[in-house]
């Protein structure tokens, strides 16, 4: 088996709090098993800096610097032949990859990598120049999105290649198609900012509806009492349900007329592909990320176009279901775990000599 030493800066798979790039990164470790690959976790070390302060930043650098003697001596001692690098960004830097690679003289990868030059003054100028340093030293970047690979391929160093990694579930089968005969779903985190921007959005779509429609919200966090401020004009017609496991929300997707869901400032949104992989009809706008994961053949407004817009899609897709086969065709040839697998190893393997 090929040795992959996998990290995370963001947030290390084995995090106890659940979210979205937790669940990626363990999907991304099951896609390269699929692969025939043998990834093992590098490091836990967080690199994050939220607020975007130098000496939170010149500590993780030292910090960092004091791991990688052992990380160069367990690489050699385990043999490790590819790192990978999941989420390096400008305020969450790899800042271990580039060196231990370097020194071991394997290839150095990087996933969904994202490149912000503009960041270099300011308050993460230091974790920026980290992140943009370590990006050059990449010999390929999976980039999950259109939006993503501008930069990419705008910076790009001699040699690098970028390859397009599509977002995917962590399945290798579809569920059954849902039967849409519930009420819309809503899925998203309470938080205050962009997550409440969805929500506000939401209610302003729903106040010019028509249809008799019904909503189910899948979700919690501490700006819970605004969300149900915004949505308290509307009744018994809009349901919470709190935060949910995985087997409940497949149980909605099940039976949900289809997903709701804006996308302010969306990166990519995981809970799209996992309603479209039932059949689901997406109500989203036409944002930059979300239509990497959206199938194609739908009507998705710009956010110019305002919420009249969204609720004349809303009143369509509530009294006339569409067919889900289109959709599920979409996620099935794009958007599964083998599908990643077969990405990852067509490029990881060649620059191993292997397969070329």
């Amino acid at each position: 088996m090929i040795s992959v030493a996998f990290y995370a800066p963001m947030k290390s798979p084995q995090h106890p709090n659940p979210s979205g790039d937790r669940q990626i990164a363990r999907s991304i470790m099951a896609a390269l098993t699929i692969a025939g690959f043998s990834p093992i976790l590098a490091s836990e070390l967080r690199s994050l800096d939220i607020a975007g302060t130098d000496e939170t930043q010149a500590n993780l650098v030292k910090t960092a610097e004091n791991l990688l003697p052992e990380l160069v001596a367990r690489g050699r001692r385990d043999k490790w032949q590819i790192w990978l690098t999941y989420h390096n960004y400008y305020k969450a830097p790899d800042l271990l990859g580039p060196a231990v690679s370097a020194a071991l003289g394997i290839p150095y990868v990087q996933v969904e990598s994202t490149r912000a030059r503009k960041r270099l003054d300011g308050p993460w100028a230091r974790f920026a120049a980290k992140a943009e340093s370590a990006a050059e030293h990449a010999d390929i970047i999976f980039y999950s999105t259109h939006r993503d690979a501008i930069a990419l391929r705008d910076y790009a160093p001699k040699g690098q290649s970028l390859v397009h990694l599509h977002p995917f579930l962590d399945q290798s089968t579809l569920p059954k198609k849902s039967t849409r005969v519930g009420p819309i779903l809503a899925a998203g985190m309470m938080r205050p900012g962009d997550k409440v921007e969805s929500y506000r959005i939401i209610a302003k779509t729903l106040a010019r509806c028509k249809s008799a429609w019904q909503l189910d919200i899948a979700g919690d966090g501490r700006a819970r009492p605004e969300v149900e401020s915004l949505m308290a004009p509307f009744g018994s017609r809009v349901r919470f349900l709190g935060q949910l496991e995985k087997s409940v929300m497949t149980k909605l997707y099940g039976t949900a007329r289809f997903l709701f869901w804006p996308g302010y400032n969306e990166a990519i949104g995981m809970v799209y592909l996992e309603a479209q992989a039932a059949g689901l009809p997406v109500l989203a706008q036409n944002r930059p990320g979300l239509i990497d994961v959206l199938a194609p053949h739908l009507y998705y407004p710009s956010p110019e176009e305002g919420d009249e817009a969204l609720a004349t899609l809303l009143d369509t897709y509530w009294d006339n279901p569409s067919d889900p086969q289109p959709i599920q065709n979409y996620v099935q040839a794009k958007h599964l775990i083998s599908a990643a697998a077969q990405t990852l190893q067509q490029a990881l393997l060649p620059r191993l000599g292997i397969g070329s």
